[in-house]
């Protein structure tokens, strides 16, 4: 049966060439990094490697990266590690954060150590700038945690914009970046921005190991304590193959990514196109064509009994994608991103996502299976 992969935006494939990066690193270089010998030197010397590959493609400083066990740890470590060094009082962020962002934070609001403020969604998806200016004009230095690109819906914020308006206000700013990096370029040398994260199974790189860019600007203790790995910034001895895996796939995906964008970016495009075409009453829950991730496409389906079953039968015709809808009934505790946006709950909603090994072809297969299941 022809199987279709269109949830890359949860994790993407391993590319071949990082896997080769990545044996030698289990076969051979199995020292610890933080031993004084021969064995120890070298895998010191290739995480060195990857700090320096990885941020001379973010225009940062080796200093500035620290590698983490994922995104989860590098949002969490930005977050409450700010919020005790620096006696920040406020959060601003919004209701639509991946939870890696929303669940600390309500936790640090509950124990009191924080107000939580969150800024107004706009119908299209988007953050009410406006609100965002007027929630840092209250008294306080605040923290302020929005994500770049939305992981179901899509949506980007400009970071450009979001950080001169944070540095107005002396605010600092820290943005989940983990569906944008690999995705598109950044040059951080010259983003008013001090924190942001990336996974590496989210642009075809090993699972269990990321990173977090932490501005010189900006000073944090450690999340994890136990040893003095990472600069004394985190510890636990160090995912090597999993970090020259990162470093490898950030590498290719930056080479790559002039050809690879507009190639994801077609076939997002060509969806859009065929689901008009077929379904007159469709929706997109975010703004698909505006400013908005081309790896990633949400597709609101008109009221159905089918609905519920949607995801299971696409599966069964051998596509695996994401979703679900705006309600909050039985075991299906719905998505608070699609309730963030006033989505319609009577509507099933999947999240179609997109990769480099991914075809107009497929997405042809796939019209046909929803006509299939749906009409």
């Amino acid at each position: 049966m022809t199987r279709i992969y269109f949830d890359n935006a949860a994790t993407t494939p391993l590319d071949e060439e990082v896997l080769e990066a990545m044996i030698p690193m289990m076969r051979e270089h199995f020292g610890n990094p933080s031993s004084i010998h021969a064995h120890g030197r070298k895998v010191r010397t290739e995480i060195e490697k990857a700090r320096k590959t990885i941020a001379q493609l973010l225009g940062a400083s080796p200093s500035e990266i620290f590698f983490t066990s994922g995104g989860t740890e590098a949002d969490n470590m930005a977050i409450r590690c700010t919020i005790h060094d620096h006696q920040i009082k406020r959060a601003i962020s919004s209701p639509i954060e991946h939870h890696a962002v929303l669940h600390p934070l309500e936790e640090l609001a509950k124990e009191g150590i924080i107000s939580l403020e969150f800024v107004r969604i706009l119908p299209n998806g988007h953050i009410d700038l406006n609100h965002l200016r007027e929630l840092l004009e209250k008294e306080g230095r605040a923290l302020v945690t929005l994500m770049h690109g939305n992981n179901e819906i899509g949506n980007m914020i400009d970071l450009h914009e979001v950080g001169n308006l944070c540095q107005e206000h002396r605010a600092i700013f820290h943005s989940d970046t983990v569906q944008t990096m690999g995705h598109f370029r950044f040059n951080l040398s010259e983003t008013p921005v001090h924190f942001i994260n990336g996974a590496g199974h989210k642009f075809n790189g090993p699972k269990g190991v990321g990173f977090i860019y932490i501005s010189s600007e900006v000073a944090i203790s450690p999340l994890i304590h136990g040893g003095s790995q990472e600069r004394n910034m985190r510890g636990g001895t160090e995912n090597v193959y999993g970090i020259v895996g990162l470093a490898k796939a950030l590498e290719i995906a930056y080479r790559d990514l002039d050809h690879k964008h507009p190639k994801v970016q077609d076939v997002k495009s060509y969806m859009i196109e065929k689901l008009k075409a077929n379904f007159p009453e469709i929706q997109f829950n975010g703004d698909p064509e505006g400013p908005s991730l081309y790896t990633v496409l949400n597709v609101s389906f008109p009221p159905t009994d089918k609905g519920e079953m949607l995801l299971f039968n696409l599966d069964i015709n051998g596509i695996s994608a994401s979703g679900g809808s705006a309600c909050t009934s039985g075991s299906d505790i719905g998505s608070h991103v699609l309730r963030g946006i006033g989505a319609a709950a009577n509507r099933p909603s999947v999240r179609f996502s997109f990769g480099k090994q991914n075809t107009r072809a497929e997405v042809d297969y796939v019209i046909e299976k929803l006509k299939e299941i749906l009409l």
